[in-house]
C-alpha cells in the first residue's frame, strides 16, 4: 500500500565493476585523475576489424565478489550487476540480512542483455546443429536475469525489473526505483545497469562507422566515435527517513527524472525531443535551469550525438550553459550501464566537491558553439548543488535524472 505523502529518496551506496576499477573508490579516483580504461580487445577475435579497442574489465573474477550467485550458472552481464549491487550494499554499510528482510528489490538496465551467451549459442549451433545447443547455457540467455541476479545474490524478495531501453536504460531503472521508494511501495532498491563487450555490438557500431580508431574524444574537433565498453554499476536508494534512522552516509538526493521517446529515427538523436526531456526533468524535480551546476552528458563522441545534445542543452539553458562533460572519454561506452555510471559520478561530484572531466578532449569543436566548458583534462574542484545526468538511446529513448547535494 502506498503512503500518501511522497518520501525523499537518497543514494547511500555506490558499486562499480568497470575498466577503471572495481569498487566505487577506485572508479571515482580514476575519474578524478582523468585515467582511461581503454585497451586492445581480448573478448573475441578482432580479425577483420579496423578498430580494435574497448573498455574491458580484465581482472573481474566473479567468485571474489559474489557470495550466493554461482558464476557458472549466470552470464557475464548478470555477474557484473550482482557484483556491483553487492559492492553498493557494502559501501552503504547496510546489514545484508536486514536488507533481505526489508521491502527491497532491484531495477537494472541493459542494451545487449547476455550477448556473449547468445554468441556462444550461435557458434554452437553453426558448428554442430541445433542438437548441439547447450541447454544449461541457453538458460542463461534471457536478459531479465540481469536484475534477477541482483535479487538472487542479495536474497531480495521485492520486484526485479530489467529495462531494455538501451543506452538510456540505467536512468530508467533509477527513475523506477525512485518512484517505488518515493511512493512507499519499497524501502530500498538497487538500481543501475550492466552490459558486456561482445562481437555483435562491436561489429554493429563498426559497420555504422561509429567506432573510434583510438581513445574516445567527446566534444573534440577531431573526435572519431565511440569505444565499446562493459561493466556493472549499482546505486542503493533508500528513503531519507530510513537513511537518517540508521545514520547512513548520504551521497546525494534524487530530485526527480523524466523520460521521453522521439520515435523518429532508429539511430539519429533528436534535438527537440532531448530538449523536451530536459524541461520535463527540471519541472518534475522542481529545478530551474539556472540552478543546474553541472551536466553529466551522454557524450558518446560521435558528431551526431555531441552536436544534437549540445544544441538541445543550449535550447533549454540559453546563454548560460553549465559545465558539461563526458565520462565516456575515460570509460568508453558501457551501453545499458552508461547512465548508471554517470549517476555514480554525479553522486561523487556532489558529495566530494568536483566536476568530472572530459579527459581526452584536445580542442573543443567550434561547431558546438562558443564558450562550451567541457572540463578538459582532469577533475575540477567545485561545489555543485544540482547535477543533471543524461542518458539517450537508439530508437529515441531519452532519460534524464536530477541529483541534488544532500542537505
Amino acid at each position: 500500500m502506498s503512503e500518501s505523502t511522497p518520501r525523499r529518496v537518497v543514494v547511500t551506496g555506490l558499486g562499480a565493476v568497470s575498466s577503471l576499477g572495481i569498487g566505487a573508490r577506485p572508479f571515482i579516483e580514476a575519474i578524478r585523475a582523468g585515467r582511461d580504461g581503454v585497451t586492445p580487445i581480448r573478448a573475441f577475435d578482432t580479425t577483420g576489424f579496423d578498430h580494435v579497442l574497448a573498455g574491458e574489465v580484465h581482472d573481474f573474477r566473479p567468485e571474489r565478489w559474489l557470495r550466493r550467485l554461482r558464476p557458472d550458472r549466470w552470464g557475464r552481464s548478470g555477474q557484473f550487476a550482482a557484483a556491483a549491487a553487492r559492492l553498493a550494499v557494502q559501501d552503504a554499510g547496510m546489514d545484508p540480512d536486514a536488507l533481505s528482510a526489508a521491502r527491497a528489490g532491484s531495477a537494472m538496465g541493459t542494451t545487449n542483455g547476455e550477448a556473449r551467451v547468445f554468441q556462444a549459442l550461435t557458434e554452437g549451433w553453426l558448428d554442430g546443429g541445433p542438437e548441439a545447443i547447450d541447454a544449461a547455457l541457453a538458460a542463461q540467455a534471457p536478459a531479465d536475469r540481469i536484475a534477477t541476479a541482483v535479487n538472487t545474490e542479495l536474497g531480495l524478495r521485492g520486484e526485479a525489473v530489467t529495462f531494455g531501453t538501451a543506452c538510456a536504460a540505467s536512468n530508467y531503472a533509477l527513475g523506477h526505483g525512485y518512484d517505488l521508494i518515493r511512493s512507499g511501495a519499497a524501502d530500498a532498491m538497487l538500481v543501475g545497469g550492466a552490459d558486456a563487450v561482445n562481437r555483435a555490438t562491436h561489429a554493429g557500431f563498426h559497420r555504422l562507422g561509429a567506432i573510434a580508431p583510438d581513445l574516445p574524444r567527446p566534444f573534440d574537433e577531431h573526435r572519431g566515435g565511440i569505444v565499446t565498453a562493459e561493466g556493472g554499476v549499482a546505486l542503493l536508494l533508500e528513503s531519507w527517513e530510513a537513511a537518517h534512522a540508521r545514520g547512513a552516509r548520504v551521497y546525494a538526493e534524487v530530485l526527480g527524472y523524466a523520460v521521453t521517446c522521439d520515435a523518429k529515427h532508429p539511430t539519429q538523436p533528436d534535438r527537440a525531443g532531448i530538449a523536451e526531456c530536459v524541461r520535463r526533468a527540471h519541472r518534475n524535480a522542481g529545478v530551474k535551469p539556472e540552478e543546474v551546476d553541472y551536466i553529466c552528458a551522454h557524450g558518446t563522441g560521435t558528431p551526431a550525438n555531441d552536436s544534437t545534445e549540445v544544441a538541445a542543452v543550449r535550447e533549454v539553458f540559453g546563454q548560460r550553459v553549465p559545465p558539461i562533460s563526458s565520462i565516456k572519454s575515460m570509460l568508453g561506452h558501457t551501453m545499458g550501464a552508461a547512465s548508471g555510471f554517470g549517476a555514480l559520478a554525479g553522486c561523487a561530484a556532489l558529495h566530494e566537491g568536483f566536476l568530472p572531466p572530459t579527459a581526452t578532449v584536445r580542442t573543443v569543436d567550434p561547431a558546438l558553439g562558443p564558450d562550451l566548458d567541457c572540463v578538459p583534462g582532469t577533475a575540477r574542484r567545485a561545489r555543485p548543488r544540482i547535477v543533471e545526468n543524461h542518458g539517450f538511446a537508439f530508437g529515441g529513448n531519452n532519460a534524464i535524472v536530477m541529483l541534488g547535494r544532500y542537505r
